[in-house]
């Protein structure tokens, strides 16, 4: 059973732009439990070891909201305190760095396109594991394993012509039998030509939110990241023909 009292340890990291502080209270166990109790010592000699456990919380959360989010025990050389643990969210963020997470590969509009005042425009993404997801990697440090899974969950089109079209999906592409029909997920309807704009052109801004979902170290939580990518379209009028 846990015994003397190993200190407290408190690693800070950042997470989002805000600190994320990780508190760890260690308790050394006293009497030990013998080697054949396995899993505690992890494999360690026990005559050359000392044994913790360990019990974590995030101090960023309201008292009443922090709850202990990672336990466990710990094994030192002997006579060595214990290093501070390892907060699961640090390597959640490390994980989602690893992934490489792009803005939308526009596949419409494109920049080489011909668009008219008042057709209906279909806008649409190529989905891929970097630029749309779903994405998974995993971080490991301090015996912990963290795995992320990210995903694109929506898409916020700023149109150039101070317009902006919010998709909950990656777009639907456009088939020629759709004729002018609008898009059923995706689309806009240009008002007036971007003759006026700079370079006679629209600058379209496509911003994806990508939601991750992480878990791992008896922990688990959820991370946003936003990315953007950038398109000029040119919209004319249409062409009547006599």
């Amino acid at each position: 059973m846990p015994g003397k009292t190993g200190g407290e340890n408190q690693q800070a990291s950042s997470q989002d732009g805000g600190d994320s502080k990780l508190k760890c209270k260690y308790t050394e166990i006293d009497p030990e439990p013998p080697a054949s109790a396995g899993e505690p010592w992890k494999g360690a000699d026990p005559k050359k070891s000392d044994l913790y456990f360990y019990s974590c919380w995030d101090t960023t959360k309201p008292a009443g909201e922090q709850q202990q989010n990672l336990d466990g025990f710990v094994v030192v050389p002997q006579g060595q305190p214990p290093a501070p643990q390892v907060d699961p969210q640090e390597l959640a963020q490390q994980a989602v760095d690893s992934m490489t997470l792009l803005g939308p590969d526009i596949a419409s509009p494109k920049a080489a396109g011909k668009y008219t005042v008042g057709v209906p425009m279909w806008m649409w993404v190529n989905q891929s594991a970097t630029a749309y997801g779903p994405n998974t990697a995993s971080a490991s440090a301090g015996g912990i394993t963290v795995t992320a899974t990210a995903k694109v969950s929506k898409i916020v089109w700023e149109m150039g012509d101070g317009s902006s079209v919010t998709c909950n999906g990656p777009g639907t592409p456009y088939q020629a039998s759709e004729g002018m029909a609008q898009s059923p997920t995706c689309g806009h309807v240009y008002s007036k030509t971007s003759g006026g704009s700079q370079g006679g052109k629209y600058l379209v801004t496509a911003t994806s939110t990508w939601t991750i979902d992480w878990q791992g170290g008896g922990a688990a939580g959820q991370l946003t990241e936003v990315r953007q990518t950038n398109v000029q379209v040119a919209i004319g009028e249409l062409q009547v023909v006599r």
